[in-house]
């Protein structure tokens, strides 16, 4: 007898139910044969996955939407200015409360693993203390990485050097730079250089905001490849954003996509945010917003989805299904056929796996952690579809979130004014 057992799953692109066997945290069993378990659950056909992966969010401006705070023009640049003040009245209790909040938001759709950027240009650090407690208080149910990210840069905003240091050495598990924001090339190439040198002291790995920006001049994605490059780091770089490369020319952006892949880059799209900030300063034919997602993928590159900001001044929606997010990564990409879809999928999981260092732990196999998702749907383009919330989310084989499939009763008036009632 298991520990654990749900039955009646399908997994992907396969008609037939099996069971799940668990024990001692771990999938024992997957099989068509029925089995029993100390516990058990019924799926009722509903698709396994492994959970999803967020390469991308900020939980230290999540959930700031309101309180009198308004981007008017919709751009990245009075965001980070709304920020900038909104951020001198943080406390410790209050991000935690709201990144609490949030992480729960992504944990109902299915998401266990959360990559965090954490503004460090606060002289107190304060964003920063508060998430380091999240993590440790969610750890049992959620795996949850932390970004030293200097939002205001690291040259432009010297005291953030010493800062990014400090954030490293109080726990934070990566560092970041922001060069396309600093005030010259000269100082964005400088931004990078530096927080190499960090990542190769403290053996952290980069995960590196680049060319967030309407702009094809804005040419730092090579420089965080040529960095990666020569620092010996391929596999361990992140590049989040990248819009910049849509706008290049073909010639120069078929040789940084190269250039990307012999660096292994990981590159994070996050379509939501992005689709809604950038083009503002463009004339019509104006920009989609996004990188160039295909073209990555179909060269190889590591590409992930992520769902970015929840309800803040640079992005005011958002409810944290990062089904959202692929989506709307689809259409902006052109990524609608079958192969397509798989390509969207892998994602939002083992892609963010591989860059999370997760892959020997990550899917469902037996003898693996039972971390699974189980979710409505036929298939793929059902699910990314529909969107639903997943049925039942487990971690290390503990049931931590269940959610009742939506289901619509319809009624009937007849003609003698009887109502009978069917139900979808």
């Amino acid at each position: 007898m298991f520990n654990s057992v749900v039955k009646n799953v399908r997994r992907l692109n396969e008609d037939k139910t099996v069971n799940i066997g668990i024990a001692n945290g771990c999938f024992a069993a997957i099989t068509t044969a029925s089995i029993q378990g100390e516990k058990e659950w019924d799926a009722h056909g509903h698709i396994v996955l492994p959970p999803f992966v967020e390469m991308h969010t900020h939980l230290d401006t999540t959930l700031t939407i309101g309180n009198q705070v308004n981007n008017k023009t919709g751009t990245l640049f009075e965001a980070i200015s709304i920020w900038h003040e909104r951020k001198q009245y943080l406390s410790e209790e209050d991000v935690i409360n709201r990144a609490t909040k949030a992480l729960h938001m992504l944990m109902e759709h299915g998401v266990l693993y959360v990559r965090a950027a954490v503004d460090i240009s606060d002289p107190h650090l304060t964003a920063l203390k508060a998430l380091l407690e999240v993590r440790k208080r969610m750890a049992e149910v959620l795996e949850l990485q932390i970004i030293a990210f200097p939002q205001d840069g690291l040259m432009s905003c010297e005291e953030n050097q010493a800062r990014l240091i400090e954030a490293v050495e109080m726990g934070a598990d990566a560092v970041s730079a922001v060069p396309h924001l600093e005030r010259t090339r000269e100082q964005g190439i400088a931004s990078l250089e530096y927080c190499f040198s960090i990542a190769k002291q403290y053996d952290k790995f980069v995960h590196v905001f680049c060319d967030e920006i309407d702009d094809d001049q804005s040419r730092f994605l090579e420089v965080v490849a040529d960095l990666t490059i020569k620092n010996n780091m391929e596999g361990s770089v992140t590049a989040s954003h990248a819009i910049a490369l849509a706008y290049y020319n073909e010639p120069y952006a078929q040789k940084v996509i190269q250039l990307v892949k012999q660096a292994e880059l990981t590159i994070v799209a996050c379509p939501l945010i992005n689709s809604v900030v950038q083009g503002r300063l463009d004339r019509f034919p104006k920009g989609r917003g996004i990188t160039r997602i295909k073209d990555l993928y179909t060269a190889g590159v590591n590409v992930c989805i992520a769902h970015d900001d929840i309800r803040t001044p640079f992005y005011p929606f958002g409810s944290g299904n990062i089904l959202q997010a692929a989506h709307m990564g689809l259409h902006l990409a052109h990524m609608t056929g079958a192969d397509d879809l798989h390509a969207i999928f892998q994602m939002i999981s083992h892609h963010g796996a591989q860059s999370f260092g997760l892959e020997e732990n990550y899917g469902i196999e037996i003898g693996k952690p039972a971390n699974f998702i189980t979710i409505p749907g036929k298939d793929m383009s059902d699910i990314i579809t529909n969107q639903p919330k997943c049925s039942f989310i487990f971690r290390n084989g503990n049931l931590i979130a269940s959610t009742e499939p939506e289901k619509t009763q319809w009624h009937t008036v007849s003609t003698n004014n009887k109502v009978s009632g069917a139900s979808t």
